[in-house]
């Protein structure tokens, strides 16, 4: 891979050095490969993993040509590029806190016909999206705090910990994610968060007391989970519960 991407045998030693110094080949390549695609992956940004593929799977499934998307905690926007090409066409919004993520996520997204704003979760998108939103995807951090040490030296030391960092029981996000989902969903619309196996019955009970149908799916091959929560095509006004934790995406 570094030898079909290098342009010279300068550029191919250079590559080689940073590898071996330990910076991520996806990194080190600017890009990694997703769903059957190249999406661009930036120095300091969250490199997509393999297994949320089986998330940008669940969600093509449940959705239409034309629907509204929303990415959020989006990296380098890779699952909503990903269920974009799935689909042909779909309105596409995606947003992240992290400014290099951003900076990223907007040359892949854009390059899909979608947007990409900067901010807290919810907080940047625009107000005409509540209630609308058909699919909403959410690849927020889940690791516990205290098992960061543990993370290989690829996504400790050169991914940022706002990525990463998922708090105490590592649902900090995912509690903040589920509690105001039902005001953007429309009726009918769902909400599927990557998790692991371990902490899918907590997440199962955030989705379910934030008044979302909830169902779990895993993938064997590529060790992965899925919760997901509809909002009752026949809901009314959404009730809102107050999120256990505030934390940042």
């Amino acid at each position: 891979m570094l030898v079909s991407t290098a342009r010279t045998p300068a550029d191919l030693d250079a590559m080689v050095d940073r590898r071996v110094a330990g910076l991520p080949l996806e990194h080190v390549l600017g890009w990694a490969e997703f769903c059957g695609l190249r999406v661009a992956v930036d120095p300091g940004v969250f490199v997509p993993r393999r297994r949320t593929e089986f998330l940008v799977r669940q969600a093509a499934a449940l959705t239409r040509p034309g629907a509204v998307v929303v990415d959020l905690c989006c990296g380098s926007g890779a699952v909503g590029v990903a269920l974009a090409a799935a689909l042909g066409r779909v309105e596409l919004h995606a947003a992240d806190i992290d400014p290099t993520a951003v900076w990223c996520a907007r040359r892949n997204v854009t390059a899909a016909g979608g947007r990409v704003y900067e901010g807290d979760l919810y907080e940047p998108l625009p107000a005409a999206l509540r209630g609308r939103v058909d699919v909403l995807v959410a690849n927020a951090p889940y690791v516990p705090t205290e098992a960061i040490g543990l993370l290989p030296p690829e996504a400790r030391v050169h991914e940022p910990r706002v990525a990463l960092d998922g708090g105490a029981d590592g649902l900090d996000v995912q509690r903040r994610v589920a509690a105001a989902a039902p005001l953007w969903l429309a009726p009918g619309g769902h909400l599927l968060i990557e998790t692991s196996e371990r902490q899918a019955p907590r997440t199962v009970e955030v989705f379910a007391r934030n008044g979302l149908i909830t169902r779990v799916t895993g993938s064997g091959e590529l060790y992965a989970t899925v919760v997901i929560g509809a909002r009752p095509a026949d809901s009314g006004p959404p009730e809102v519960a107050s999120p256990v934790s505030e934390r940042g995406d």
